[in-house]
């Protein structure tokens, strides 16, 4: 079992085996804040704080029988001590946790986390009724709000869904224009459906173009720079002299977004073929704005 699961598990635990769905992740939330590497990250969702990588882990779970669900949350079957079966250290942090918010409704935990961490309320849809005008008004100053026109390009190598998804929220990046050829993973959240659905939770348009992806039979045995190096002056004499139209198209999409990011998986931008197309994109349009997230 990932030992992220343990984590959960020793919550609920902690719970007579019992939990709220919604205390689970505001508390979850709680003890990551005190980790520098937690195990779970999370994104302003329209509820506030909230982890797509943990709600994915609890579905595996109850299909797995670890977890059964209930009306409104989840009760553990798994009789495994879970706290034995965690580090000190995370046990330690889980207890506090617990002790200090663990008495808390869900209103009053939804509540302070607005108040403390008033970024991850950004999206919500219940934030102004909930806080007053001036904790509200912290709320609405937590939101990014860069105006300039740019083009993004962000890798998803090396990072969870939600960090990958933070960055997007922070830049102010209104569409995602995803370039792989075949926009499948075998990373959590990043095929093609629950990548889009995941922009679309938090107000993010998604686009595939293909077009100008590289096919897959043409990434092989890319074993150093000059092999990636060969890979994309092969891409700039083929790819992009054939797909002048798509690139035209993304320019029409950037004027009509303003903040938009191109995607593809590797982290190192000279070892992805969204550098020599955003290069390609910055001659089309001379004075067009580059950032690499």
């Amino acid at each position: 079992m990932f030992y992220r699961r343990k984590i959960i598990l020793a919550l609920i635990q902690l719970f007579n085996g019992q939990i709220e769905k919604t205390k689970l992740q505001k508390l979850l939330f709680l003890y990551s804040t005190k980790k520098q590497k937690p195990e779970y990250e999370f994104v302003p969702y329209k509820f506030g704080c909230y982890s797509y990588s943990a709600s994915a882990d609890l579905k595996t779970m109850l299909k797995k029988e670890y977890l059964s669900e209930t009306e409104i949350g989840f009760q553990k079957k798994d009789p495994t001590d879970y706290l034995k079966a965690i580090k000190s250290s995370d046990k330690k942090i889980l207890l506090n946790t617990v002790q200090n918010y663990g008495d808390m409704g869900n209103n009053a935990l939804i509540k302070h986390t607005y108040i403390n961490f008033p970024y991850y309320a950004i999206n919500s849809t219940i934030a102004e009724k909930l806080l007053t005008e001036n904790l509200f008004k912290r709320v609405q100053d937590a939101k990014p709000n860069q105006t300039n026109q740019a083009l993004f390009t962000i890798g998803y190598e090396g990072i969870s869904l939600e960090n990958y998804l933070n960055k997007l929220v922070k830049n102010n990046i209104h569409l995602l224009v995803d370039v792989r050829k075949n926009p499948l993973s075998m990373k959590f959240g990043f095929s093609k459906t629950l990548l889009k659905k995941y922009c679309n939770s938090l107000n993010i348009e998604y686009i595939h173009i293909p077009e100008v992806g590289i096919k897959s039979n043409k990434r092989q045995s890319l074993e150093s720079q000059e092999d990636y190096d060969n890979l994309f002056d092969d891409y700039k004499k083929t790819t992009l002299k054939e797909t002048v139209s798509d690139q035209e198209n993304i320019l029409v999409l950037l004027n009509k977004y303003n903040r938009i990011a191109l995607t593809c998986f590797e982290s190192n931008i000279c070892q992805c073929h969204r550098l020599p197309l955003a290069e390609s994109l910055h001659k089309l349009k001379k004075d067009l704005i580059i950032e690499h997230i």
